[in-house]
């Protein structure tokens, strides 16, 4: 109110100064100066006025009273004209989105929002559109706020990708450049993550059989109706090129094979080995030419020899690159993300599905609870979790989602700022925007896709949910800090990527040693978060060495298999 106040008293200021200035107009001072009946009066007046003191101080005082106001006036135009533009845009809105990102689109037409895809519409938009938060000091393509430890990055330790292929690797690889008659294909299933890492099993599975590998098919989607194939979500001649010296790839199967009737595998088991699928596959191949393998989700043993290893890092992290326009919009809503300064990403596991297959509660109201409870009587195998334990047994044992409260909790504990911008992957909670309401009342800076995105970017996708959570995983993947609520394909491929990109922050809840302490209600706020940072010390993305994880797959733990540093030590 104060200030509304002031800024009107400048304004009543500038008008009188006005007024001034537009009666002592210069065709007036012209008509009293020239005027012949008042040439007489005027000396006199003239002569009696030089012979007055008084007359002449007031004279000289009026006319540094004027000089003043002038010059306070024309310093206080510009103030006055930012107000005015300040009142016209408040006067005006903002549209926003149900969670509060805010766009300024004053200057756009309908006509130019239907051509979102424009680069140079992308320009006016990144010029009017606002953000929530103020930036900070920009470094290296960063904004830091160097006050808060919490966006500190840890330490690599030196350690970089190194895919170094044996001799005998590469002597084998010439052999595999002259097959002609070995042909493998393969259906994958499930979700993009989880298609993800059946295309980097097929790579091996392969590579294993010295067969060349046709393009991966990707079986339509019956949960979402995701129609997409290879090349909509990945660049095909990526996927080809990079993999050249390891495993030849094509298309399709060329004209003297299309009549083959493929010989179908009937699954293949948990942690099969490279010698078993040998055995077993080999002599197909000498029958019928072509293998067709289905069911292998998760199948291939995580601990292959150290070649295998090295093949899988790269099909993973350098051959399996999204598509240009699943990149291209990725990158956009990354780069949003990061106009005012650092953001985190969470990846929220708050999906009613989630709630049934694990078995837990969900933290909402009895409500949720009971929807919840009548869809694993409906379907009682789709619960993945031990059945002989209790919900609260699943919980203290760590086997649950983290709700939007816990979540909360260990953000704060671990020190992330009120301020702190963070994008949410998922799909929608079970209880909506009631179920993100401790997120949003602690950080009120919480976007997700369809937030910042323009109208019309995300409509080609609207029926591809492998593409939607393309997105949602470039987005994960460039953030400063990233963490999941509950482990999953995407949580773990993540994790792999960024240690690979350099040991980019990663928080990984360690959910079984921190609940005791969410749930007593005895403990001070201080004591809780001195003990949530000290579990969570060594699980802030330093490097960890997978040979101390036997049975854990090197795309979530790529050192030492598939990164060094220069001294080879260990950790």
């Amino acid at each position: 109110m104060g200030t509304w106040k002031k800024k009107s008293s400048y304004k009543n200021k500038f008008s009188y100064i006005s007024q001034i200035i537009n009666s002592v107009s210069s065709s007036s001072l012209h008509s009293f100066l020239d005027s012949p009946d008042n040439n007489k009066s005027s000396k006199k007046n003239t002569s009696k006025f030089l012979r007055n003191p008084k007359l002449w101080a007031f004279f000289l005082f009026s006319l540094s009273v004027l000089g003043i106001l002038l010059r306070l006036g024309l310093c206080l135009s510009p103030l006055l004209q930012e107000s005015q533009l300040q009142s016209s845009d408040s006067s005006n809105g903002s549209p926003k989105s149900h969670l509060g990102f805010a766009y300024t689109r004053s200057n756009i037409t309908q006509a130019e929002i239907s051509i979102a895809k424009d680069r140079s519409l992308d320009r006016i938009l990144k010029k009017n559109e606002t953000f929530g938060g103020e930036s900070k000091l920009v470094g290296n393509g960063h904004v830091w706020d160097d006050k808060n430890e919490f966006w500190k990055q840890p330490d690599g330790l030196g350690y970089k990708p190194c895919l170094d292929f044996s001799i005998e690797y590469r002597r084998e690889t010439k052999k595999i450049a002259r097959e002609k008659r070995k042909y493998l294909m393969v259906v994958v299933s499930g979700g993009m993550n989880q298609q993800k890492n059946q295309i980097v099993d097929a790579v091996v599975i392969s590579r294993i059989l010295g067969a060349i590998l046709v393009v991966p098919i990707l079986q339509i989607n019956l949960i979402w109706g995701d129609e997409s194939e290879f090349s909509d979500i990945f660049d095909l001649e990526q996927f080809k090129s990079v993999l050249a010296n390891d495993v030849k790839i094509v298309s399709m199967l060329p004209a003297s094979k299309v009549m083959t009737r493929p010989s179908e595998d009937g699954g293949m088991p948990f942690q099969a080995s490279p010698q078993w699928i040998r055995s077993h596959y080999l002599k197909r191949f000498n029958k019928d030419g072509v293998l067709l393998l289905k069911r292998f989700d998760s199948r291939l043993s995580k601990d292959l020899p150290s070649d295998l290893q090295k093949l899988r890092c790269k099909a993973a992290f350098e051959a399996l690159k999204f598509s240009p326009r699943v990149l291209e919009i990725g990158k956009k809503l990354a780069e949003r993300m990061r106009s005012k300064g650092p953001y985190i990403a969470l990846h929220l596991r708050l999906e009613k599905d989630v709630w049934v297959r694990t078995g837990c509660l969900s933290g909402l109201s009895s409500k949720y609870e009971e929807i919840v409870n009548i869809e694993r009587i409906k379907r009682p195998e789709l619960l993945t979790a031990k059945s002989s334990m209790t919900s609260d047994e699943r919980k203290l044992a760590g086997l649950c989602p983290l709700n939007a409260k816990e979540v909360t909790r260990l953000l704060r504990a671990l020190g992330a700022p009120r301020d702190a911008r963070i994008y949410w992957a998922g799909g929608e909670p079970l209880g909506g925007k009631e179920a993100l309401k401790p997120l949003t009342s602690e950080f009120p800076h919480l976007y997700n896709k369809h937030d910042i995105a323009l109208p019309l970017e995300l409509k080609p996708f609207a029926k591809r949910a492998s593409i939607m959570a393309s997105i949602d995983y470039i987005v994960c993947k460039e953030s400063d800090v990233f963490m999941a609520s509950h482990g999953g394909n995407m949580g773990h491929t993540i994790q792999g990527h960024r240690a690979y990109n350099g040991h980019m922050k990663i928080i990984i809840p360690n959910k079984r040693q921190m609940l005791p302490y969410f749930l007593n209600t005895t403990i001070t706020e201080t004591e809780f978060t001195t003990m949530i940072k000290k579990l969570h010390r060594q699980s802030l993305g330093q490097p960890e060495l997978r040979i101390s994880k036997a049975g854990r797959d090197v795309t979530k733990y790529p050192v030492p298999e598939c990164m060094c540093n220069q001294s080879n030590s260990t950790i």
